[in-house]
This record gives structure tokens, C-alpha cells and sequence, in this order.
């Protein structure tokens, strides 16, 4: 087990190290033996390519190792000039640990399968396979096409969802100002006319009393939502939320097409990379949602069998009519990795038009519904006073 401890050097300078240890107690007892003050020890979590927390920058590792070994400069010599001007120290650790594996004579290849948190199946099998044809510099830049496409979509999908996003985010603070500030204030001003007001109202201003009254308590859940959120429950709910869309047919739809294109595009790098199809589908297996994973799965098995891949997609709703023609052109002409880059790259353009006139229809449906909902509410704490001129008159 590894574990990174911070420690203070004789002449006062902090020092990250990684230590490899039974227990973090043994680890903290190495420190002290090289006469280090240790000041904290934790298990190493390992590096990962993506989420939150510190991340290993993997395309930008690929985009600049390619740049050296393009340049004549050796696998060895680029990783020691990465790890040199690299400042970021756990990133700089990996680093580290590559090029000393690299140095005892192990390949690439091996250096990163050491560290499956940092680099994923994927990368590592790409890698391997271009050391059968030592041509590396041409997997790094394979590599680099796919996750280059892969941000770009998902930046083109993101940036489609933050209007709405932001759009619900100020309306729903607008809503929640004006029930739990004004309407509380309304309240006092009606409270004399009892059930002379209009049923509706009535209830409106019986909540704006409850939350003047028990504002602690409505408080307290709040922030006890978000920390269940925060810890977890955020996770939960959004994949209840994603299954819930699966079911919704246009939207479920699209989010196949989504998985599908994703699947293509990695399927594509791997057999243009070499490697065969069944442990290629072995591998992108976890990149499908638990929905299409079962699918995969025998469709794999038929393949295994011998059945045609267009088939055992077909079979199992993994194609759709663009890419099922396309998976049987590869078939019928032997170039299977590029017609499936071609079948991702057909479905991420239109996944990106989907996206954008979904955008221009919710944006404007979202303003009405806010808009019906603030003015219910301004109209419902108006309404006694609108009554009450009408009674005097």
C-alpha cells in the first residue's frame, strides 16, 4: 500500500513523498528514520483522468510527450523532461514512478498498467499495441484525436445546458425571496380579514406564517439537503434523474445515440490502433450506462461466436440505421475502425444540432413557466387588496 507524507527537511523546507507501507504508522516510521519531521499521512488515492479533486492531465501528458518524441528526443528523455518542469508535486510523483519503472526496463506500456487510476485501460492498451509496431508517435496522436473530439462534444453539450441551468438557478432564488421574505410580510397586513380572502391566497399566506415561524427549523433542512447532496446523495439523485430521462422516448433516445457515438469513436482508436475486436469490446464495456452495458455484453458473446458485428449490434440495439450500414461497409471492405470513427463523428453532429435547437425551445419555455409561476405568486399576494377596493367602491 503507498501512502503520500508530508514531512519537514533539517533545514525547514516541506517535502511530499510517496512511501510504500503496510500500515501508515510503518510509513510515518520511515520518515523519521531518514530524520524527517512527518506532518501528515494519508493513503495514496491515485491520480485520476477525470472528476473532481487533482487530476492527471492525460491529454495534455499525450499532446506534450508527442511533441518531444517528435522532435527525436527518447521515451526516457521525455518523460524526465516532463517530470522536470512539472510543478504540480502529485502529478510530478507520477511522473517520477514512470520513469523509474522505465529505467529498471520495463516498456511503456507496463511503466503505466502499474497505475490504473492515473491511466485508464484504454490509453494503456493503445500504448501496447503501438510498441508491437514501434510507432508510438502515431498512437499519441490517435489518442490525442479522440479525446480532442470527446471534450469537444462534451463542451458543445455542456455549454447548450447552462442557460437553462442559469435560467432555473435565478428564478428559483427569485421564488424562494419572495416566499420566505415577502409573502411573511403580507401575511401581518391580511391577517384581520381571516376567510375573506380568496382560498388560494389564504393558503399562500398560512406558509409565509409557517416560515416566519419556523424559519430554524426549514433553515436547518436546507442545509442538512445540501450536505446529503455534497456526501453523496448528489450522486444518487442524478443517476435516478438519468434513468428517469432514459424513459422520456425523445430524450432517452438521444442519450443513447450519445453512448453509442462514444462507444464508436473508442472502438474506432482501438482497432485502428491493432487491437483485436472482442478485447476492444472488452474494454469500453464501462463506458456504456448500466442500461446498454448487459447489451454489449452479448453482443460480445456473439461475436466471440463467430456472428458478424453488424449483427450482434443490431440484435442488440446497438447501431442505428446510419452506423449499421456503415458497420457493414467495414465489414465488406476490411477497415472496420475507420467506419466506426466515421459512424461517431455522423452522430456527434447531430447530437450538437439536437442540442442547440433544444436549447432555443427550452430557453423560451423556461422563461414562461418562471414567469406564470412569480406572477401567480405577486398576483395571489395582491389579490385581498384588488377585492377589498372593489368592496369599498
Amino acid at each position: 500500500m503507498r501512502y503520500l507524507v508530508k514531512s519537514l527537511q533539517p533545514d525547514m523546507s516541506m517535502v511530499v513523498s510517496t512511501i510504500d507501507a503496510a500500515t501508515g504508522d510503518d510509513a510515518r516510521r520511515q520518515v523519521h528514520a531518514l530524520g524527517h519531521a512527518v506532518v501528515s499521512v494519508s493513503r495514496e488515492r491515485g491520480l485520476r483522468t477525470g472528476g473532481a479533486g487533482a487530476v492527471f492531465p492525460l491529454l495534455l501528458f499525450s499532446q506534450e510527450l508527442l511533441s518531444l518524441l517528435s522532435s527525436g528526443v527518447s521515451i526516457v528523455e521525455a518523460v524526465e523532461t516532463l517530470a522536470e518542469k512539472e510543478s504540480r508535486v502529485p502529478v510530478r510523483d507520477v511522473l517520477q514512478r514512470v520513469l523509474l519503472s522505465l529505467r529498471e526496463g520495463h516498456t511503456f506500456s507496463s511503466a503505466l498498467q502499474a497505475m490504473p487510476q492515473t491511466f485508464p485501460p484504454l490509453y494503456v492498451a493503445t500504448v501496447r499495441a503501438s510498441e508491437r509496431t514501434s510507432n508510438l508517435g502515431e498512437a499519441l496522436g490517435r489518442y490525442i484525436a479522440y479525446g480532442t473530439q470527446l471534450e469537444a462534444l462534451r463542451g458543445k453539450l455542456v455549454s447548450a445546458a447552462i442557460y437553462p441551468a442559469m435560467l432555473i438557478g435565478v428564478s428559483s432564488l427569485v421564488i424562494l425571496f419572495l416566499m420566505g421574505y415577502v409573502v411573511p410580510r403580507f401575511s401581518h397586513i391580511y391577517e384581520d380579514m381571516g376567510d375573506e380572502l380568496p382560498f388560494m391566497s389564504r393558503l399562500m399566506l398560512q406558509w409565509g406564517q409557517a416560515v416566519e415561524q419556523y424559519w430554524p427549523v426549514l433553515l436547518g433542512a436546507m442545509v442538512l439537503l445540501v450536505v446529503v447532496l455534497a456526501s453523496g446523495g448528489g450522486r444518487w439523485l442524478a443517476r435516478h434523474l438519468m434513468g428517469q430521462l432514459w424513459r422520456i422516448p425523445a430524450v432517452g433516445e438521444r442519450m443513447r445515440v450519445f453512448q453509442l457515438a462514444r462507444l464508436y469513436r473508442t472502438l474506432g482508436m482501438l482497432l485502428r490502433g491493432g487491437i483485436a475486436i472482442v478485447p476492444a469490446l472488452d474494454m469500453v464495456h464501462g463506458l456504456l450506462s448500466p442500461a446498454l452495458q448487459p447489451r454489449l455484453r452479448e453482443a460480445t458473446h456473439r461475436i466471440r461466436e463467430g456472428q458478424p458485428m453488424s449483427h450482434a449490434f443490431e440484435a442488440q440495439g446497438l447501431s442505428t440505421a446510419v452506423s449499421l450500414r456503415m458497420l457493414r461497409v467495414g465489414e465488406r471492405t476490411g477497415n472496420m475502425g475507420e467506419m466506426m470513427d466515421r459512424a461517431a463523428a455522423f452522430h456527434d453532429e447531430e447530437l450538437a444540432r439536437w442540442a442547440e435547437w433544444a436549447t432555443r425551445l427550452l430557453g423560451p419555455a423556461l422563461m414562461l413557466i418562471m414567469g406564470l409561476v412569480i406572477g401567480a405568486i405577486v398576483v395571489l399576494m395582491y389579490l385581498p387588496i384588488f377585492q377589498l377596493a372593489e368592496s369599498v367602491q
